[in-house]
């Protein structure tokens, strides 16, 4: 049984799996087979897995052994929730721990216990997590177990993060992730799950530099070792950090891969399922996106994704809404995680006019900012002020703020959100007759859109240029149409040819809300009762 210990150190699942069976032929012993369930969770056998770890619950029982029972029972909650997504049976065998437990001496079978809870209530009660994971830690250092340390001290550091302390938050999270990869720790799945907890916190605060370094380290680590599963993980969350890079081929590579490999535990596919849908999104594949957030429903990740969908497309309302519902699945204003929301909200309800809702939600997003101190994070701020203050009519506080944005990300990878920025200032110096100034910044914008493959956004700044190079055309007299913006005669063009508001929204990438505000305008300025009249000059002059 030694022997199949040593191969589940070394990564060697097969081997270990023959090992303890060959010791199980020969007599039952609680140890052997939890070694069994072991090499049956890294092989991905679920059924194996639950039926190994209940027969060794039975026999530390039956030694007792209540630590050693207590300890498999916490993994038994993990793992119905992680292969099946059965809550109740998993609370039931917490509670089971609880009771094993008792008021005995505090051991490593606590230590499991605590680790277990934190883990499950990480994002609902992190005040909660983070007591139970200092417990988790400080008994690992008391009983020598180094993966109770090292998981104690990740979630800690979670916990600190997520709570606007990154400073520490990020001292632990290093520290165990440290720990996890030097060699200490014996049993690799906890080793790979410390380390995912910092990538995840990375991505939380956009420190994607931090990230790029660790996630090298740690698919070195599960590859080497044959982690499938945790490998999983960590490619998804992986994908986001190659998404905001620019590397998208590669990111839909790891997604891909993640999702696969993380078959066999349907409750934890629904992020990678997420993170694709995400990239199709960026890519304006809008249909495709939708079709896939179809089949995670309920994850916090897809909501935000159709949240930005939604804001994509010209959905104002839906987009609010769906803003609204993911913040309120993070208690607390000051969460980090709260972030991405607030982004959308302050979007949305900017461009719908509700401009007190806006400011409520950017005050909140710049306390997360200000917190987080990351250059993502600023520049998130500085184009949600830039946002607000275009809805406002303030052009010169919106040129500002997008050109803070853009500072803030120079020589960063993150040309999507770059490029996204010069749109938005090229409107600003559109509308202030600086004409060659936002041509310039739109092809640069275009260029990149286009080395992405972000096909929805690189029509918007064609249509953008096009309508640039207009302006600087002498071009004929179009009578009473004159009076139109540039904007305006766009719209009222596609108006002429039968597109609806969503249509035009769609066509242009702008708000339905905002094409209802400029054919509310060409109405007037024309002296029109009817958008088929509108229709009917542009016509005439030419405009179809």
């Amino acid at each position: 049984m030694t022997v199949g210990w040593d191969a589940l150190r070394s990564g060697e699942w097969q081997r270990a799996r023959a090992c303890f069976e060959e010791a199980l032929a020969g007599s039952e012993s609680a140890e052997a087979w939890e070694g069994l369930g072991w090499s049956a969770y890294c092989l991905d056998d679920d059924r194996l897995t639950l039926e190994a770890r209940e027969c060794a619950y039975r026999l530390y029982r039956e030694q007792g052994d209540d630590q050693s029972a207590a300890r498999v029972a916490a993994w038994l909650a993990a793992d119905w929730a992680e292969f099946r997504g059965e809550t109740a049976v998993c609370n039931g065998w917490l509670q089971r721990a609880h009771r094993l437990l008792g008021e005995s001496e505090p051991g490593p079978g606590h230590g499991w216990l605590a680790v277990h809870e934190a883990s499950m209530i990480l994002y609902d009660d992190p005040a909660t997590a983070r007591r139970l994971a200092l417990e988790a830690a400080e008994l690992g250092r008391r009983f020598g177990v180094v993966e109770l340390e090292t998981l104690g001290l990740a979630l800690e550091g979670s916990v600190l993060v997520s709570e606007g302390d990154l400073d520490v938050g990020m001292r632990r999270l290093d520290e165990a992730t440290a720990t996890a990869l030097g060699g200490e720790a014996e049993l690799l799945v906890c080793v790979a799950w410390a380390c995912c907890y910092l990538i995840s916190a990375c991505e939380q605060v956009r420190d994607y530099d931090r990230a790029s370094q660790w996630c090298r380290q740690v698919g070195d680590f599960c590859e080497r070792h044959g982690i499938g599963l945790l490998l999983g993980i960590c490619r998804a969350k992986y994908a986001g950090v190659l998404t905001w890079q620019g590397r998208w081929e590669e990111a839909e590579s790891e997604v891909t891969q993640a999702a696969e490999g993380l078959a066999a535990r349907p409750p934890l596919v629904a992020e990678a399922v997420a993170r694709l849908a995400e990239l199709r999104r960026l890519q304006g594949r809008y249909d495709d996106a939708e079709t896939l957030l179809a089949r995670c429903e309920g994850d916090p990740r897809a909501l935000l994704v159709q949240a930005q969908l939604a804001l994509d497309r010209g959905r104002l309302t839906d987009a609010a809404e769906l803003a609204e519902r993911f913040l309120r699945r993070f208690a607390g204003r000051h969460r980090i995680e709260r972030g991405p929301g607030l982004e959308v909200a302050v979007r949305a309800y900017a461009e719908l006019g509700q401009c007190e809702r806006a400011r409520e939600a950017l005050e909140q997003l710049r306390a997360v900012a200000l917190r987080a101190e990351t250059r993502p994070l600023r520049a998130a701020l500085f184009t949600a002020e830039a946002s607000l203050a275009a809805a406002l009519g303030d052009r010169d506080v919106a040129r500002r703020w997008w050109e803070d944005a853009i500072d803030a990300l120079a020589g960063s990878p993150a040309s999507y959100e770059i490029g996204r920025a010069r749109l938005g200032l090229a409107a600003v110096l559109e509308a202030d007759g600086r004409v060659p100034e936002a041509r310039s910044h739109v092809e640069a914008a275009l260029d990149a859109f286009r080395h992405l493959g972000a096909d929805a956004q690189a029509a918007g700044a064609e249509a953008m240029l096009g309508r640039l190079d207009q302006a600087q055309s002498p071009g004929a007299d179009d009578g009473p149409l004159d009076v139109l913006s540039p904007r305006e005669r766009e719209v009222v063009a596609l108006v002429a040819v039968g597109m609806s508001n969503r249509e035009i929204a769609e066509r242009l990438v702008i708000s339905e809300h905002t094409v209802h505000r400029h054919v509310t305008s060409i109405l007037r300025k024309l002296g029109l009762r009817s958008r088929a009249a509108a229709a009917s000059l542009a016509a005439r002059h030419g405009l179809v």
